[in-house]
């Protein structure tokens, strides 16, 4: 079992691939450098996904998100490029990255980013009385 950051993203076989179905995984501890003043910033990312053929193994996307920690990143770049990583893991229909920073300079910053599967159709929202 590794306890080393690492880039390597696994995956798993979906195992509903005959349905639209949501993934919500909240990731509190993220942490990266500031580019300009090398002092660390931290953000909670909110990731919502629906699954084609394969899923995000948690373990990895641990250690994925712990990569960062001493890498210096522009909140936009870093956001974007966690969302390309996990759509080349493991080619969703649909996903949806939020990053929400803590403050910096007295400002909030909140990057949010998503990718469609071409062709794919969201379903219907439905509506309970």
């Amino acid at each position: 079992m590794s306890s080393q950051p690492s880039k390597d993203l696994e995956t798993f076989d979906n195992p509903n691939p005959e349905r639209d179905y949501t993934i919500r995984i909240d990731v509190p501890e993220f942490t990266c450098l500031c580019p300009k003043t090398g002092q660390p910033d931290f953000a909670t990312f909110h990731i919502e996904y629906i699954a084609d053929k394969h899923c995000i193994e948690l373990k990895s996307l641990k250690l994925y998100m712990w990569s960062f920690r001493e890498e210096g990143a522009f909140h936009e770049a870093v956001t974007n490029q966690i969302l390309n990583d996990l759509v080349a893991a493991c080619a969703p229909r649909f996903m949806r990255l939020t990053g929400k920073f803590n403050v910096r300079g007295g400002i909030y910053t909140t990057v949010i980013v998503d990718y469609r599967k071409p062709g794919w159709v969201a379903p219907e929202p439905v509506t309970l009385p």
